[in-house]
C-alpha cells in the first residue's frame, strides 16, 4: 500500500501514468513528460515497485533490445474504513500471449 501511495503522491509519477496510455520508450517519455532521463528511470522504478507500470521487452529490427513501458493499472480506489485504509487496484485484462511474453521476459531477467 505504501508503494502505491508514494508513487501516486509524486507529480512526475502521475505525469508518466497519464502519458503512457500506449506503450512508450524511455526516450519518448522523457520528451512527452519533460523529465530528465535519469529522473525518469527513478520514477519508472518507483512505479514498477508499486506495480503501476510494467516493462515490455522486445527485439528491435537490428537485433537490439527495446524496452517500452505500459501503464498496468486502470483504476485505483482508496477506501477508509473504521480502523483501516484499503487500496483496490484494477488492472486491464491481458490476453494469454501477453501474459506469456511477460512471463518469458521475467524469466530472462533472472538468468
Amino acid at each position: 500500500m505504501q508503494d502505491i501511495l508514494s508513487a501516486l503522491d509524486d507529480s512526475e509519477c502521475r505525469s508518466i501514468l497519464m502519458e503512457i496510455s500506449e506503450p512508450m520508450t524511455a526516450t519518448e517519455l522523457t520528451d512527452a513528460c519533460d523529465i530528465p532521463q535519469s529522473t525518469l528511470y527513478r520514477k519508472l522504478d518507483l512505479l514498477s515497485q508499486a506495480s503501476l507500470v510494467r516493462e515490455l521487452i522486445s527485439v528491435g529490427p537490428e537485433g537490439g533490445r527495446i524496452t517500452r513501458y505500459e501503464r498496468d493499472v486502470s483504476d485505483v480506489t482508496i477506501s477508509v474504513g473504521d480502523d483501516e485504509f484499503s487500496i483496490t487496484v484494477d488492472r486491464p485484462s491481458t490476453h494469454a500471449d501477453e501474459r506469456l511474453a511477460d512471463m518469458w521476459s521475467k524469466m530472462g531477467d533472472e538468468l
